[in-house]
């Protein structure tokens, strides 16, 4: 199923990586201009599934001088007296020969899109899969770390790390990703958070003798916060205790390697969607296994 909307900014080479080969017909719309953006003007569907897709995008036929395929004074030469019907004529004539230009060039201009499709894989491939380099910006990673189910689909992301710290935009596309919810968003905000050394290095607490050496061990400070609300539907099983705590390695991981430093990154896990627990009311009656009103 074709999707209804699609993002302005995505270009045919991404798209055409989500659909079997041979289910979308393109058509080279020419608009001799820039496609950093509305790459795809439109899509159709048909009844037996393929999809249509108009992309804005020069074909050889666009790039080539036009003589080569029209004559350069077609209305120049128009009798007077039927210059309104034969204008009409030769204006349907050079349609059909730019369709018919278009058709003699597009298995060359499809072979085209392919060898940048397959351009476009192998970078991303050779990208993805640089062991060396992450290697290097991953030594410092513990066995439990390399295990986690969740910074394993991380790891590639660390030589984009100084891109996404600091940016809640970057960092919100990640979580989406590697947690595979769509929905996730990231609040922003600035609250007081409470630091203690359990182990201080210094007797003296404050308040002591201003003849002596005083130093807290305790102190708050205004941090801003990314809070992340988030509900594992499908892991919410036996096996829930084992995933927070997967999490909370994850989200070390994250504050470490991808927030600023003076940011703090915080997952709180809660079902917006669950009816609320209730013991005893007069609308919901609930009861043991037999007849006792709680």
């Amino acid at each position: 199923m074709f999707p209804r909307s699609i993002p302005e900014d995505i270009n045919i080479e991404t798209l055409l990586s989500y659909f079997p080969e041979g289910s979308v017909e393109i058509k080279f719309a020419g608009l001799h201009k820039r496609n950093a953006y509305n790459d795809i003007l439109s899509a159709e569907e048909k009844t037996d599934g393929t999809v249509i897709v108009d992309i804005g995008r020069n074909s050889l036929y666009h790039v080539l001088p036009e003589y080569l395929f029209h004559s350069i004074d077609r209305y120049d030469y128009l009798p007077k007296l039927e210059e309104k019907e034969r204008f009409a004529e030769e204006y349907e004539n050079q349609e059909k020969e730019k369709e018919n230009a278009r058709s003699f060039f597009a298995p060359i201009d499809i072979l085209l899109l392919q060898l940048r499709m397959f351009s476009k894989e192998r970078i991303e491939e050779l990208t993805a899969n640089n062991k060396v380099l992450l290697d290097i910006l991953g030594d410092r990673l513990t066995e439990d770390q390399k295990a986690n189910r969740f910074i394993r689909q991380a790891i590639p992301f660390l030589p984009y790390c100084k891109y996404i710290r600091g940016n809640k935009t970057l960092l919100t596309f990640l979580l989406r990703k590697i947690l595979m919810e769509e929905g996730i968003t990231i609040r922003e905000k600035c609250t007081p958070l409470g630091y203690k050394d359990d182990d201080p290095q210094y007797s003296c607490t404050l308040g002591a003798v201003l003849d002596e050496c005083y130093v807290g061990n305790e102190y708050h400070e205004l941090v801003t916060v990314y809070e992340l609300e988030y509900w594992p539907e499908d892991d919410c099983d036996e096996h829930f205790l084992q995933y927070v705590d997967d999490l909370e390695v994850f989200r070390c991981f994250i504050q470490d390697y991808m927030m600023s430093i003076e940011a703090y990154l915080q997952f709180n896990l809660i079902d917006r969607h669950a009816m609320p627990l209730r013991i005893s009311d007069e609308r919901v009656f609930n009861y043991l296994n037999y007849n006792t009103n709680i």
